[in-house]
């Protein structure tokens, strides 16, 4: 994401696949991603190569192993554990708000819709967010 502003990397770590944000300095999300955990070790040099101001790691599963990664592909960025309890289901509703249901589907209450994504970098955009509001 390159831009001349300050930018965050939201990292919702898992076992098989993590979540990943792009969210400004507003919280704007800018892109989200989900990547295979597994094929990190050789993504992260170039997803940390566009220089984030801070990657906002969650605290959850696998946490340890994806902080090594980052660590290890960029040794001098700067990494932030946040608490990552209930990301996904204000996940699920970030992802409504950025993608309104079309056509019929906006006449079903969203408790009763379920997103056709994976939402693992919604839920990396709600820590980069949560951080944004800390600070």
């Amino acid at each position: 994401m390159p831009t001349n502003e300050a930018w965050y990397l939201g990292v919702d770590p898992g076992s098989a696949k993590t979540g990943f944000a792009w969210v400004a300095a507003d919280g704007k999300i800018q892109k989200v991603e989900v990547l295979a955990t597994a094929a990190l070790t050789e993504l992260l040099p170039q997803i940390l190569a566009a220089a984030p101001a801070a990657v906002i790691l969650g605290n959850g599963t696998n946490s340890d192993s994806i902080r090594q990664m980052l660590t290890a592909a960029d040794p001098a960025g700067s990494i932030i554990m946040i608490e990552e309890g209930y990301s996904t289901e204000e996940a699920r509703k970030l992802y409504w708000q950025e993608n309104p249901p079309q056509g019929w589907r906006r006449l079903l209450p969203l408790g009763l819709q379920v997103p056709p994504v994976n939402l693992d970098g919604y839920a990396a955009a709600v820590l980069v967010r949560r951080y944004l509001n800390k600070i």
